[in-house]
Protein backbone atom coordinates (compact mmCIF):
# COMPACT_ATOMS: atom_id res chain seq x y z
CA UNK A 1 0.00 0.00 0.00
CA UNK A 2 1.57 3.32 -1.07
CA UNK A 3 1.28 6.57 0.83
CA UNK A 4 -0.03 9.38 -1.40
CA UNK A 5 2.64 11.86 -2.41
CA UNK A 6 2.77 14.82 0.00
CA UNK A 7 1.44 18.15 -1.14
CA UNK A 8 4.12 20.41 -2.62
CA UNK A 9 3.19 23.30 -0.38
CA UNK A 10 3.55 21.27 2.80
CA UNK A 11 7.13 22.24 3.61
CA UNK A 12 6.49 25.96 3.37
CA UNK A 13 3.35 25.65 5.50
CA UNK A 14 5.29 24.05 8.36
CA UNK A 15 6.93 27.25 9.48
CA UNK A 16 7.96 27.18 13.13
CA UNK A 17 6.37 30.25 14.69
CA UNK A 18 7.88 29.83 18.17
CA UNK A 19 9.64 27.21 20.21
CA UNK A 20 6.82 24.69 19.90
CA UNK A 21 3.95 26.19 17.93
CA UNK A 22 3.07 25.66 14.28
CA UNK A 23 0.49 27.18 12.03
CA UNK A 24 -2.84 25.59 12.98
CA UNK A 25 -3.46 24.18 9.51
CA UNK A 26 0.04 22.77 9.27
CA UNK A 27 -0.34 21.20 12.71
CA UNK A 28 -3.57 19.50 11.67
CA UNK A 29 -1.95 18.25 8.46
CA UNK A 30 1.02 16.84 10.36
CA UNK A 31 -1.22 15.20 12.95
CA UNK A 32 -3.03 13.34 10.20
CA UNK A 33 0.16 12.43 8.35
CA UNK A 34 1.72 10.93 11.45
CA UNK A 35 -1.47 9.08 12.34
CA UNK A 36 -1.64 7.78 8.76
CA UNK A 37 1.76 6.14 9.25
CA UNK A 38 0.39 4.23 12.23
CA UNK A 39 -2.77 3.33 10.29
CA UNK A 40 -0.74 1.99 7.36
CA UNK A 41 1.34 -0.09 9.75
CA UNK A 42 -1.92 -1.61 10.95
CA UNK A 43 -3.03 -2.43 7.41
CA UNK A 44 0.25 -4.22 6.73
CA UNK A 45 0.09 -6.16 10.00
CA UNK A 46 -3.51 -7.21 9.47
CA UNK A 47 -2.99 -8.30 5.87
CA UNK A 48 0.25 -10.22 6.41
CA UNK A 49 -0.48 -11.92 9.75
CA UNK A 50 -1.03 -15.66 9.88
CA UNK A 51 -3.48 -16.20 12.75
CA UNK A 52 -7.22 -15.48 12.57
CA UNK A 53 -6.94 -13.57 15.85
CA UNK A 54 -4.78 -10.93 14.19
CA UNK A 55 -5.87 -11.22 10.58
CA UNK A 56 -9.63 -11.45 11.20
CA UNK A 57 -10.21 -9.97 14.68
CA UNK A 58 -7.52 -7.29 14.30
CA UNK A 59 -6.27 -7.77 17.84
CA UNK A 60 -3.29 -5.44 17.44
CA UNK A 61 -2.23 -1.81 17.74
CA UNK A 62 0.36 0.41 16.04
CA UNK A 63 1.93 3.70 17.07
CA UNK A 64 4.72 6.21 16.39
CA UNK A 65 7.02 7.64 19.08
CA UNK A 66 9.54 10.48 19.13
CA UNK A 67 13.25 10.17 19.87
CA UNK A 68 12.59 10.18 23.63
CA UNK A 69 10.12 7.31 23.36
CA UNK A 70 7.07 9.52 23.91
CA UNK A 71 3.87 8.66 22.03
CA UNK A 72 3.15 11.14 19.22
CA UNK A 73 0.60 9.31 17.02
CA UNK A 74 -1.43 6.13 17.06
CA UNK A 75 -3.95 4.34 14.93
CA UNK A 76 -7.54 3.78 16.08
CA UNK A 77 -6.79 0.30 17.36
CA UNK A 78 -7.03 -1.26 20.86
CA UNK A 79 -7.29 1.20 23.81
CA UNK A 80 -5.89 -1.28 26.33
CA UNK A 81 -2.76 -1.61 24.17
CA UNK A 82 -2.16 1.98 23.24
CA UNK A 83 -2.16 3.66 26.63
CA UNK A 84 0.39 1.17 27.94
CA UNK A 85 2.66 0.70 24.91
CA UNK A 86 4.78 3.80 25.71
CA UNK A 87 5.97 2.07 28.88
CA UNK A 88 7.16 -0.93 26.85
CA UNK A 89 8.87 1.32 24.30
CA UNK A 90 10.75 3.14 27.04
CA UNK A 91 11.69 -0.16 28.70
CA UNK A 92 13.19 -1.34 25.41
CA UNK A 93 15.10 1.95 24.94
CA UNK A 94 16.45 1.91 28.51
CA UNK A 95 17.55 -1.72 28.56
CA UNK A 96 18.89 -2.18 25.03
CA UNK A 97 21.27 -0.29 22.77
CA UNK A 98 19.18 -0.26 19.63
CA UNK A 99 21.10 0.29 16.41
CA UNK A 100 19.91 0.66 12.79
CA UNK A 101 18.07 -2.49 11.71
CA UNK A 102 17.49 -3.70 15.27
CA UNK A 103 14.05 -4.70 16.52
CA UNK A 104 13.28 -5.19 20.21
CA UNK A 105 10.59 -7.56 21.43
CA UNK A 106 8.99 -7.95 24.86
CA UNK A 107 5.80 -9.05 26.56
CA UNK A 108 6.66 -8.63 30.25
CA UNK A 109 3.65 -7.09 32.04
CA UNK A 110 6.05 -5.64 34.59
CA UNK A 111 7.98 -3.79 31.87
CA UNK A 112 5.03 -1.95 30.35
CA UNK A 113 3.29 -4.97 28.86
CA UNK A 114 -0.34 -5.91 29.36
CA UNK A 115 -0.45 -9.71 29.58
CA UNK A 116 1.83 -12.37 28.13
CA UNK A 117 -0.04 -13.04 24.85
CA UNK A 118 0.43 -9.37 23.88
CA UNK A 119 3.87 -9.15 22.25
CA UNK A 120 5.32 -5.69 21.59
CA UNK A 121 7.97 -5.03 18.95
CA UNK A 122 9.92 -1.77 18.72
CA UNK A 123 12.17 -0.40 15.95
CA UNK A 124 14.34 2.73 16.09
CA UNK A 125 14.34 5.08 13.10
CA UNK A 126 17.75 6.48 12.18
CA UNK A 127 18.01 9.25 9.62
CA UNK A 128 20.86 9.34 7.13
CA UNK A 129 24.12 10.33 8.84
CA UNK A 130 22.61 10.38 12.35
CA UNK A 131 23.94 8.32 15.29
CA UNK A 132 20.91 8.69 17.54
CA UNK A 133 17.37 7.53 16.81
CA UNK A 134 15.07 10.23 15.46
CA UNK A 135 11.91 8.30 16.34
CA UNK A 136 10.57 4.82 17.07
CA UNK A 137 7.76 2.72 15.63
CA UNK A 138 6.06 0.00 17.64
CA UNK A 139 3.17 -2.40 17.50
CA UNK A 140 1.56 -4.84 19.88
CA UNK A 141 -0.35 -7.96 18.82
CA UNK A 142 -2.18 -10.67 20.75
CA UNK A 143 -0.66 -14.08 19.99
CA UNK A 144 -3.22 -16.84 20.36
CA UNK A 145 -0.80 -19.03 22.33
CA UNK A 146 2.34 -18.10 24.22
CA UNK A 147 2.77 -21.33 26.19
CA UNK A 148 1.79 -21.79 29.81
CA UNK A 149 -0.42 -24.31 31.55
CA UNK A 150 -3.23 -24.36 28.97
CA UNK A 151 -3.71 -23.69 25.25
CA UNK A 152 -4.25 -20.01 24.60
CA UNK A 153 -2.30 -18.86 27.67
CA UNK A 154 -5.44 -17.51 29.37
CA UNK A 155 -5.86 -20.23 31.99
CA UNK A 156 -7.07 -19.89 35.56
CA UNK A 157 -3.59 -19.23 36.93
CA UNK A 158 -2.26 -18.15 40.32
CA UNK A 159 1.15 -16.79 39.24
CA UNK A 160 2.60 -15.35 36.06
CA UNK A 161 4.88 -18.35 35.55
CA UNK A 162 1.81 -20.47 34.78
CA UNK A 163 0.54 -18.05 32.15
CA UNK A 164 3.18 -18.53 29.50
CA UNK A 165 6.55 -17.47 28.14
CA UNK A 166 7.69 -14.18 29.69
CA UNK A 167 9.99 -12.13 27.51
CA UNK A 168 11.95 -9.14 28.87
CA UNK A 169 13.24 -6.62 26.31
CA UNK A 170 15.50 -8.54 23.88
CA UNK A 171 16.67 -8.01 20.31
CA UNK A 172 14.51 -9.98 17.89
CA UNK A 173 16.35 -8.51 14.88
CA UNK A 174 19.99 -7.36 14.80
CA UNK A 175 21.18 -5.20 11.93
CA UNK A 176 18.20 -6.22 9.82
CA UNK A 177 18.72 -9.96 10.33
CA UNK A 178 16.67 -12.28 12.58
CA UNK A 179 18.28 -13.18 15.91
CA UNK A 180 17.77 -16.91 15.40
CA UNK A 181 18.43 -17.86 19.02
CA UNK A 182 15.69 -15.50 20.23
CA UNK A 183 13.29 -16.65 17.51
CA UNK A 184 13.93 -20.28 18.41
CA UNK A 185 13.52 -19.64 22.12
CA UNK A 186 10.23 -17.84 21.47
CA UNK A 187 8.89 -20.50 19.10
CA UNK A 188 9.88 -23.37 21.37
CA UNK A 189 7.47 -22.03 23.99
CA UNK A 190 4.27 -22.03 21.94
CA UNK A 191 1.96 -24.83 20.87
CA UNK A 192 1.42 -23.38 17.39
CA UNK A 193 4.91 -22.62 16.09
CA UNK A 194 4.09 -21.76 12.45
CA UNK A 195 1.35 -19.36 13.49
CA UNK A 196 3.61 -17.54 15.95
CA UNK A 197 6.45 -17.15 13.49
CA UNK A 198 4.10 -15.82 10.81
CA UNK A 199 2.60 -13.29 13.20
CA UNK A 200 6.00 -12.16 14.48
CA UNK A 201 7.26 -11.59 10.94
CA UNK A 202 4.09 -9.64 10.13
CA UNK A 203 4.76 -7.40 13.13
CA UNK A 204 8.31 -6.74 11.91
CA UNK A 205 7.07 -6.03 8.38
CA UNK A 206 4.67 -3.42 9.76
CA UNK A 207 7.54 -1.73 11.61
CA UNK A 208 9.60 -1.57 8.43
CA UNK A 209 6.77 0.16 6.58
CA UNK A 210 6.34 2.61 9.46
CA UNK A 211 10.05 3.43 9.44
CA UNK A 212 10.09 3.92 5.66
CA UNK A 213 7.08 6.25 5.74
CA UNK A 214 8.58 8.29 8.58
CA UNK A 215 11.89 8.71 6.75
CA UNK A 216 10.03 9.72 3.58
CA UNK A 217 8.08 12.34 5.53
CA UNK A 218 11.29 13.76 6.99
CA UNK A 219 12.89 13.94 3.54
CA UNK A 220 9.88 15.84 2.21
CA UNK A 221 9.26 18.19 5.13
CA UNK A 222 12.57 18.42 6.96
CA UNK A 223 13.98 16.91 10.13
CA UNK A 224 13.64 20.02 12.29
CA UNK A 225 10.09 20.65 11.07
CA UNK A 226 8.88 17.11 11.83
CA UNK A 227 10.53 17.13 15.26
CA UNK A 228 8.93 20.51 16.00
CA UNK A 229 5.55 19.19 14.88
CA UNK A 230 5.86 16.19 17.20
CA UNK A 231 6.54 18.47 20.16
CA UNK A 232 3.79 20.86 19.14
CA UNK A 233 1.25 18.06 18.88
CA UNK A 234 2.05 16.87 22.40
CA UNK A 235 1.74 20.41 23.71
CA UNK A 236 -1.54 20.85 21.83
CA UNK A 237 -2.98 17.70 23.42
CA UNK A 238 -1.86 19.02 26.80
CA UNK A 239 -3.66 22.33 26.25
CA UNK A 240 -6.85 20.66 25.03
CA UNK A 241 -6.92 18.31 28.01
CA UNK A 242 -6.40 21.17 30.46
CA UNK A 243 -9.22 23.09 28.77
CA UNK A 244 -11.50 20.06 29.04
CA UNK A 245 -10.74 19.72 32.74
CA UNK A 246 -11.41 23.43 33.34
CA UNK A 247 -14.90 22.92 31.91
CA UNK A 248 -15.68 20.41 34.67
CA UNK A 249 -16.86 21.77 38.01
CA UNK A 250 -13.97 21.61 40.50
CA UNK A 251 -14.35 19.01 43.19
CA UNK A 252 -13.58 15.45 44.22
CA UNK A 253 -15.72 12.76 42.64
CA UNK A 254 -15.70 9.23 44.02
CA UNK A 255 -17.11 5.85 43.02
CA UNK A 256 -16.90 2.14 43.74
CA UNK A 257 -17.47 -0.88 41.52
CA UNK A 258 -16.73 -4.58 41.79
CA UNK A 259 -15.27 -7.52 39.93
CA UNK A 260 -17.29 -10.68 40.51
CA UNK A 261 -14.38 -12.80 41.78
CA UNK A 262 -10.88 -14.03 40.96
CA UNK A 263 -11.86 -17.62 40.12
CA UNK A 264 -10.49 -18.93 43.42
CA UNK A 265 -13.17 -17.84 45.84
CA UNK A 266 -12.16 -14.23 46.42
CA UNK A 267 -14.97 -11.86 45.57
CA UNK A 268 -16.60 -9.50 45.13
CA UNK A 269 -13.43 -7.46 44.59
CA UNK A 270 -13.83 -3.70 45.11
CA UNK A 271 -12.25 -1.03 42.92
CA UNK A 272 -12.41 2.48 44.34
CA UNK A 273 -11.43 5.82 42.85
CA UNK A 274 -11.49 9.48 43.87
CA UNK A 275 -10.94 12.00 41.07
CA UNK A 276 -9.95 15.50 42.20
CA UNK A 277 -10.42 18.14 39.52
CA UNK A 278 -9.40 21.77 39.66
CA UNK A 279 -7.27 24.34 37.86
CA UNK A 280 -7.15 22.37 34.64
CA UNK A 281 -5.61 19.35 36.36
CA UNK A 282 -6.84 16.03 37.74
CA UNK A 283 -5.60 13.59 40.37
CA UNK A 284 -6.95 10.08 39.88
CA UNK A 285 -6.52 8.15 43.12
CA UNK A 286 -7.26 4.42 43.33
CA UNK A 287 -6.39 4.16 47.04
CA UNK A 288 -8.80 1.87 48.85
CA UNK A 289 -9.00 -0.65 46.01
CA UNK A 290 -8.61 -4.30 46.95
CA UNK A 291 -5.21 -5.90 47.48
CA UNK A 292 -3.93 -8.03 44.61
CA UNK A 293 -5.57 -11.45 44.57
CA UNK A 294 -4.62 -15.06 43.95
CA UNK A 295 -6.31 -15.31 40.53
CA UNK A 296 -5.36 -13.59 37.29
CA UNK A 297 -7.58 -10.49 37.49
CA UNK A 298 -4.70 -8.40 38.83
CA UNK A 299 -4.02 -5.32 36.71
CA UNK A 300 -0.45 -4.11 36.45
CA UNK A 301 0.35 -0.39 36.46
CA UNK A 302 0.38 -0.16 32.64
CA UNK A 303 -3.21 -1.43 32.41
CA UNK A 304 -4.51 1.10 34.93
CA UNK A 305 -2.66 3.87 33.11
CA UNK A 306 -4.21 2.74 29.82
CA UNK A 307 -7.74 2.78 31.21
CA UNK A 308 -7.22 6.21 32.76
CA UNK A 309 -5.79 7.54 29.47
CA UNK A 310 -8.86 6.25 27.62
CA UNK A 311 -11.43 7.72 30.01
CA UNK A 312 -9.72 11.10 30.17
CA UNK A 313 -9.65 11.28 26.39
CA UNK A 314 -13.38 10.49 26.33
CA UNK A 315 -14.08 13.39 28.71
CA UNK A 316 -12.91 16.00 26.21
CA UNK A 317 -15.68 17.67 24.25
CA UNK A 318 -13.48 17.77 21.13
CA UNK A 319 -11.02 15.32 19.68
CA UNK A 320 -7.72 15.37 21.55
CA UNK A 321 -4.74 13.91 19.67
CA UNK A 322 -3.98 10.62 21.40
CA UNK A 323 -0.40 11.26 22.42
CA UNK A 324 1.76 11.66 25.49
CA UNK A 325 0.68 15.24 26.10
CA UNK A 326 -2.85 14.17 26.97
CA UNK A 327 -1.74 12.74 30.34
CA UNK A 328 0.48 15.66 31.41
CA UNK A 329 -2.28 17.39 33.44
CA UNK A 330 -3.29 14.10 35.07
CA UNK A 331 -1.62 12.47 38.06
CA UNK A 332 -2.51 8.86 38.77
CA UNK A 333 -2.13 7.22 42.18
CA UNK A 334 -2.26 3.41 42.11
CA UNK A 335 -0.86 1.90 45.31
CA UNK A 336 1.55 -0.99 44.77
CA UNK A 337 0.32 -4.45 45.66
CA UNK A 338 -3.32 -3.68 44.86
CA UNK A 339 -5.69 -4.95 42.19
CA UNK A 340 -4.80 -1.87 40.10
CA UNK A 341 -1.00 -2.09 40.47
CA UNK A 342 -0.10 -5.70 41.14
CA UNK A 343 3.46 -6.76 41.82
CA UNK A 344 5.20 -9.90 40.53
CA UNK A 345 4.69 -12.81 40.54
CA UNK A 346 0.98 -11.99 40.29
CA UNK A 347 -1.03 -13.61 37.50
CA UNK A 348 -2.30 -10.83 35.22
CA UNK A 349 -4.00 -12.31 32.12
CA UNK A 350 -7.45 -11.35 33.38
CA UNK A 351 -6.28 -7.98 34.62
CA UNK A 352 -5.68 -6.92 31.04
CA UNK A 353 -9.01 -8.06 29.66
CA UNK A 354 -11.41 -7.84 32.62
CA UNK A 355 -10.09 -5.49 35.28
CA UNK A 356 -9.27 -2.91 32.63
CA UNK A 357 -12.99 -2.81 31.81
CA UNK A 358 -13.95 -2.38 35.45
CA UNK A 359 -11.43 0.43 35.89
CA UNK A 360 -13.17 2.22 33.03
CA UNK A 361 -16.55 1.57 34.66
CA UNK A 362 -15.53 2.97 38.03
CA UNK A 363 -13.91 6.05 36.44
CA UNK A 364 -17.03 6.82 34.41
CA UNK A 365 -19.23 6.23 37.43
CA UNK A 366 -17.18 8.75 39.41
CA UNK A 367 -17.47 11.33 36.62
CA UNK A 368 -21.22 10.85 36.19
CA UNK A 369 -21.91 13.54 38.77
CA UNK A 370 -19.39 15.98 37.31
CA UNK A 371 -20.35 15.57 33.66
CA UNK A 372 -23.83 14.10 33.71
CA UNK A 373 -24.57 15.28 30.17
CA UNK A 374 -21.75 13.19 28.68
CA UNK A 375 -21.34 10.04 30.77
CA UNK A 376 -23.08 6.85 29.59
CA UNK A 377 -24.39 4.02 31.74
CA UNK A 378 -22.18 0.97 32.13
CA UNK A 379 -21.60 -1.17 29.07
CA UNK A 380 -21.26 -4.95 29.32
CA UNK A 381 -18.06 -4.51 31.33
CA UNK A 382 -16.36 -7.71 30.19
CA UNK A 383 -14.55 -9.06 27.16
CA UNK A 384 -16.06 -12.53 27.82
CA UNK A 385 -12.78 -14.21 26.86
CA UNK A 386 -13.15 -17.66 25.33
CA UNK A 387 -10.06 -19.77 24.60
CA UNK A 388 -10.17 -23.31 23.19
CA UNK A 389 -7.16 -25.36 22.18
CA UNK A 390 -6.00 -28.90 21.55
CA UNK A 391 -5.02 -31.20 18.70
CA UNK A 392 -6.98 -30.94 15.46
CA UNK A 393 -7.15 -34.54 14.21
CA UNK A 394 -8.88 -33.41 10.99
CA UNK A 395 -5.98 -31.18 9.94
CA UNK A 396 -3.20 -32.99 11.86
CA UNK A 397 -2.04 -29.92 13.77
CA UNK A 398 -2.37 -28.22 17.12
CA UNK A 399 -4.71 -25.26 17.35
CA UNK A 400 -5.47 -22.41 19.71
CA UNK A 401 -8.62 -20.32 19.24
CA UNK A 402 -9.12 -17.06 21.12
CA UNK A 403 -12.16 -14.80 21.01
CA UNK A 404 -13.53 -11.86 22.91
CA UNK A 405 -17.30 -11.71 22.61
CA UNK A 406 -19.14 -8.40 22.31
CA UNK A 407 -21.92 -7.20 24.59
CA UNK A 408 -24.40 -4.38 25.10
CA UNK A 409 -23.42 -0.71 25.12
CA UNK A 410 -24.60 1.53 27.93
CA UNK A 411 -27.23 4.11 27.03
CA UNK A 412 -26.28 7.78 27.13
CA UNK A 413 -28.17 11.06 27.49
CA UNK A 414 -30.34 11.35 24.40
CA UNK A 415 -29.87 7.92 22.83
CA UNK A 416 -30.08 4.18 23.60
CA UNK A 417 -27.09 1.87 23.68
CA UNK A 418 -26.06 -0.18 20.66
CA UNK A 419 -26.24 -3.97 20.72
CA UNK A 420 -23.49 -6.52 20.21
CA UNK A 421 -20.43 -4.27 20.18
CA UNK A 422 -16.96 -4.51 21.67
CA UNK A 423 -16.70 -1.55 24.03
CA UNK A 424 -14.16 0.55 25.88
CA UNK A 425 -10.82 -1.20 26.31
CA UNK A 426 -11.36 -3.66 23.48
CA UNK A 427 -11.88 -2.56 19.90
CA UNK A 428 -11.67 -5.87 18.08
CA UNK A 429 -13.97 -7.62 15.63
CA UNK A 430 -15.45 -11.10 15.90
CA UNK A 431 -13.98 -14.10 14.10
CA UNK A 432 -16.30 -14.59 11.11
CA UNK A 433 -18.12 -17.91 11.19
CA UNK A 434 -16.67 -18.89 7.81
CA UNK A 435 -13.10 -18.24 8.97
CA UNK A 436 -13.61 -19.98 12.30
CA UNK A 437 -15.05 -23.16 10.79
CA UNK A 438 -12.45 -23.24 8.02
CA UNK A 439 -9.53 -22.93 10.41
CA UNK A 440 -10.60 -24.70 13.62
CA UNK A 441 -12.29 -28.04 14.47
CA UNK A 442 -15.46 -26.26 15.60
CA UNK A 443 -18.79 -25.16 14.24
CA UNK A 444 -21.05 -22.28 15.26
CA UNK A 445 -24.48 -23.56 16.28
CA UNK A 446 -26.01 -20.23 17.31
CA UNK A 447 -25.00 -16.59 16.98
CA UNK A 448 -27.53 -13.82 17.60
CA UNK A 449 -28.51 -10.75 19.59
CA UNK A 450 -29.60 -11.58 23.16
CA UNK A 451 -32.90 -9.71 22.96
CA UNK A 452 -34.08 -7.94 26.10
CA UNK A 453 -30.75 -8.14 27.93
CA UNK A 454 -30.19 -4.37 27.97
CA UNK A 455 -31.42 -2.32 30.90
CA UNK A 456 -34.76 -0.53 30.61
CA UNK A 457 -35.22 3.20 31.09
CA UNK A 458 -35.86 6.43 29.25
CA UNK A 459 -33.08 5.23 26.94
CA UNK A 460 -32.54 1.47 26.98
CA UNK A 461 -29.17 -0.17 27.19
CA UNK A 462 -27.94 -2.23 24.25
CA UNK A 463 -28.40 -5.99 24.15
CA UNK A 464 -25.64 -8.56 24.51
CA UNK A 465 -24.96 -11.54 22.25
CA UNK A 466 -25.51 -15.28 22.31
CA UNK A 467 -22.60 -17.21 20.78
CA UNK A 468 -22.72 -21.01 20.91
CA UNK A 469 -20.16 -23.31 19.32
CA UNK A 470 -19.62 -27.05 19.15
CA UNK A 471 -16.18 -28.62 19.57
CA UNK A 472 -15.49 -31.47 17.16
CA UNK A 473 -12.39 -32.78 18.94
CA UNK A 474 -11.24 -33.18 22.52
CA UNK A 475 -10.21 -29.70 23.68
CA UNK A 476 -9.24 -27.55 26.62
CA UNK A 477 -11.49 -24.58 27.44
CA UNK A 478 -10.45 -21.49 29.38
CA UNK A 479 -13.01 -18.84 30.33
CA UNK A 480 -12.17 -15.41 31.72
CA UNK A 481 -15.35 -13.37 32.03
CA UNK A 482 -17.05 -11.04 34.49
CA UNK A 483 -20.39 -9.34 35.07
CA UNK A 484 -21.77 -12.80 35.77
CA UNK A 485 -22.71 -11.69 39.31
CA UNK A 486 -22.59 -7.89 39.39
CA UNK A 487 -24.76 -6.29 36.72
CA UNK A 488 -23.83 -3.34 34.45
CA UNK A 489 -25.35 -0.37 36.22
CA UNK A 490 -27.74 2.22 34.84
CA UNK A 491 -27.59 5.98 35.38
CA UNK A 492 -30.14 8.63 36.35
CA UNK A 493 -32.63 5.96 37.44
CA UNK A 494 -32.10 3.67 34.46
CA UNK A 495 -32.21 -0.09 34.95
CA UNK A 496 -29.18 -2.38 35.01
CA UNK A 497 -28.29 -4.65 32.13
CA UNK A 498 -28.66 -8.42 32.45
CA UNK A 499 -25.67 -10.32 33.78
CA UNK A 500 -23.87 -12.75 31.49
CA UNK A 501 -24.24 -16.54 31.52
CA UNK A 502 -21.77 -19.28 30.53
CA UNK A 503 -22.97 -22.85 29.88
CA UNK A 504 -21.50 -26.20 28.88
CA UNK A 505 -23.94 -28.41 27.01
CA UNK A 506 -22.79 -32.01 27.43
CA UNK A 507 -24.87 -34.84 25.96
CA UNK A 508 -27.95 -32.63 25.92
CA UNK A 509 -27.58 -31.40 29.51
CA UNK A 510 -26.85 -27.74 30.14
CA UNK A 511 -24.35 -27.11 32.94
CA UNK A 512 -23.84 -23.54 34.18
CA UNK A 513 -20.18 -22.58 34.30
CA UNK A 514 -18.56 -19.94 36.50
CA UNK A 515 -17.18 -16.78 34.97
CA UNK A 516 -13.60 -17.99 35.30
CA UNK A 517 -12.79 -21.64 34.78
CA UNK A 518 -10.81 -24.31 32.92
CA UNK A 519 -12.74 -27.29 31.51
CA UNK A 520 -11.89 -30.34 29.40
CA UNK A 521 -14.28 -30.73 26.46
CA UNK A 522 -15.29 -33.93 24.71
CA UNK A 523 -16.15 -34.09 20.99
CA UNK A 524 -19.72 -32.85 20.57
CA UNK A 525 -19.67 -30.61 23.66
CA UNK A 526 -21.07 -27.14 23.10
CA UNK A 527 -20.13 -23.89 24.80
CA UNK A 528 -22.80 -21.22 25.08
CA UNK A 529 -21.88 -17.66 26.05
CA UNK A 530 -24.61 -15.10 26.73
CA UNK A 531 -22.98 -11.70 27.21
CA UNK A 532 -24.29 -8.90 29.45
CA UNK A 533 -26.45 -6.06 28.22
CA UNK A 534 -25.70 -2.40 28.81
CA UNK A 535 -27.26 -0.27 31.52
CA UNK A 536 -30.09 2.17 30.76
CA UNK A 537 -30.03 5.95 31.16
CA UNK A 538 -32.94 7.76 32.84
CA UNK A 539 -36.13 6.42 34.38
CA UNK A 540 -38.64 4.76 32.10
CA UNK A 541 -41.57 7.07 31.33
Amino acid sequence: MKTPAPARHLKSSLTVRSHDQLDAVALAVMNNRLAAIAEEMGVVLGQTAYSPNIKERRDYSCALFDGCGELVAQAAHIPVHLGSTPLSVRAAIERLELQPGDVAALNDPFAGGTHLPDVTVVMPIFLRGQKTAFAYVANRAHHADIGGMAPGSMALATEIYQEGFRLPPVKLMVGGEPARDIFELFLANTRVREEREGDLRAQVAALQVGAERTCALVETVGRAEVAAAMDALKNYADRLMRAALRNIKPGTYSAEDFLDDDGFGTGPIPLRVAIKIGGGRAVVDFSGSAPQVRGSVNANYAITLSATFYVMKCLAAEAVPANEGLMRPIRMIAPEGTIVNALPPAAVAGGNVETSQRIVDVLFRAMAEAAADRIPAASSGTMSNLTIGGYDSFRSRHFSYYETIAGGVGAAPGHPGASGLHTHMTNTLNTPIEALEAYYPMRITEYRIRRGSGGHGEYDGGDGLVRELECLVESNLSLLSDRRVTAPWGLQGGGAGEIGVNCLIHKGTSIKLPGKTNVQLAPGDRIRIETPGGGAWGRAK
